[in-house]
């Protein structure tokens, strides 16, 4: 046994004041210590920190005030009740990121391996209220090994409330869960009812059944890591938004995304002031997107080239590359920005880049982000496996994220847009509140070659020479509904501008719609597609 295990014998103590106090702080050290230098050296030699280490590059030094250090569980049976910790292996309270509130809890997997029990369980739902009435964000950050098997279903109906809470707050305050550790079981869900997932190369993973499971069940055999690791989840499954390869850069990252966040819901992201001035020329887009729609080139660049000193931060990087959604600055204003990105299945929509797009548009929607959306996009990917596997549904869950959000919307078109793909990429007619276009814009159905296909069909195959017929035809078809101010001519967009002056116009235009104020229909919730 411990010394963090023995009982403190109130009744023989000190009887007068300072003894007391001196009690108090002897308890208080034992709890800070933790458990034994061998359990700190054990989790040290996994190449983790501790929770309280992970705490301490979390928020700004000397913040944080903790909450119920002393609180120890009252279960019996399996020789718990002779091995009561305190803070019952979760570290909760709060402290300050950039100075502004911001709520945590950290498993510390040295104290029953970070699993959770009813008097752990209480103490997360204690900060998680606390966070929802204060108005704060909230960091998990995850190193436990699930529920605590000797405390039945006590440890299952903690996880219950964790869930019910991350519901009650979700696009209330933001939530972010930081995975430090295993994650295994229904522990797995409450991260993915969060709106960001952070994770760490190697030592963290995330599964509803592990290897063994499912050997067992399938034959077959795979790595925890392999099953569920980092760069599983940010490449394959999308349930992580960031992976690092290590926890100091990991925490320095979610440190930056809280600053380019609101406190919740009923406030705006925090505003800087910006060094870049508004007016600044971006010449050099002329020469990074290629007028030929066939011929790809990087998105991201054009991003660097329009937002504050170069810098945004992706989410998901990593998974679904035919899109990018990114929080950006633009004169100090955070804006969150959907691209297509051409150099990835030629900038495309399909079924995981619409889940992606979809998911940003939401958060940001919910936590008062102004959207930016630039178009190069040349429709859907067509194929058997994109429509058995749902690309309508999931399509029109893109769709239905724009449509919903009352926040500025601004959308850009610097190539191709055609077909359905460019009504749900916040087009004029779904709600944006304007939409620009570069000279090198073309807006249409489909392509020139397959919509002259389709329209001259009887007069290229009647000629005598088929392929300059054809050739004649799309030129046609391309002077008449595809030139660049044909969709000017007829309101649907409002203008058509020098791409080295896009920065500007954005800013102004945000500026501008500042104020912007838009009500929804009164009712409970909608019902989005799945």
């Amino acid at each position: 046994m411990t010394v963090l295990d023995e009982a403190v014998d109130t009744g023989s103590g000190p009887t007068d004041a300072r003894g007391r106090v001196a009690e108090l702080h002897e308890i208080r050290a034992r709890a800070l210590a933790g458990p034994s230098e061998r359990a700190t050296e054990a989790q040290h030699a996994k190449g983790k920190l501790t929770a309280r280490e992970r705490i301490e590059l979390l928020l700004d030094p000397g913040s944080f005030q903790e909450v119920e250090q002393l609180r120890r569980h009252r279960a019996t049976g399996f020789g718990l009740e002779a091995k009561k910790p305190y803070t019952d292996g979760v570290i909760t309270g709060w402290g300050t990121v950039e100075g502004r509130t911001v709520f945590v809890y950290a498993h510390d997997f040295r104290i029953f391996g970070g699993a959770l029990g009813e008097a752990h369980a209480t103490k997360i739902h204690k900060i998680m209220d606390m966070a929802i009435a204060a108005g704060a964000p909230l960091v998990s950050l995850n190193d436990g090994a699930g529920a605590r098997i000797q405390e039945g279903v006590s440890a299952l109906a903690g996880y219950g409330g964790i869930f019910q809470r991350n519901t009650k707050a979700s696009g209330v305050i933001p939530q972010i869960s930081v995975m430090l550790g295993p994650c295994a079981g229904g522990a797995a869900y409450s991260p993915a009812l969060t709106d960001f997932v952070f994770m760490v190369r190697d030592t963290s993973q995330m599964f509803i059944t592990g290897p063994d499971v499912v050997k067992a069940v399938t034959g077959e055999e795979i790595t925890q890591n392999g099953l569920g690791g980092a760069d599983v989840h940010a490449e394959t499954s999308g349930v992580c938004h960031f992976a690092y390869d290590d926890e100091e850069t990991c925490i320095a990252e979610v440190r930056y995304l809280l600053s380019l966040l609101p406190q919740n819901n009923r406030e705006n992201p925090p505003r800087v002031a910006s060094a870049d001035p508004v007016d600044r020329r971006g010449d050099s887009l002329l020469d990074l997107v290629p007028a030929d729609g066939n011929r790809p080139y990087d998105m991201a660049k054009v991003i660097e080239e329009i937002v504050d000193d170069g810098e945004y931060l992706e989410i998901h990087e990593r998974w679904a590359r035919n899109i990018i959604c990114a929080l950006a600055r633009l004169d100090g204003q955070v804006v969150g920005i959907i691209a297509n990105q051409p150099q990835t299945l030629a900038g495309v929509l399909d079924i995981e880049a619409s889940e992606k797009a979809a998911r940003f548009v939401q958060m940001c929607d919910a936590f008062n982000i102004p959207l930016v959306t630039f178009l190069d996009v040349p429709g859907f990917l067509p194929g058997v496996d994109q429509e058995h596997g749902g690309i309508i549904r999931h399509g029109a869950k893109l769709l239905y994220a724009y449509c919903n959000a009352t926040v500025p919307r601004i959308s850009l078109i610097l190539r191709k847009a055609y077909g359905g793909a460019y009504i749900v990429m916040d087009s004029q007619s779904i709600g944006a509140d304007l939409t620009y276009a570069w000279p090198t814009n073309e807006i249409a159905v489909m392509g020139a070659e397959g919509a002259a296909n389709v329209i001259f069909r009887r007069q290229i195959a009647g000629a005598e020479d088929p392929e300059a017929m054809r050739a004649r035809m799309v030129k046609e078809y391309k002077s008449e509904l595809m030139h660049p101010y044909y969709a000017a001519e007829r309101g649907l967009v409002d203008d058509v501008i020098d791409p080295a002056e896009t920065r500007e116009v954005l800013i102004r235009s945000l500026a501008m719609l500042q104020s912007k104020h838009a009500d929804l229909p009164s009712r409970k919730h909608g019902n989005p597609p799945q």
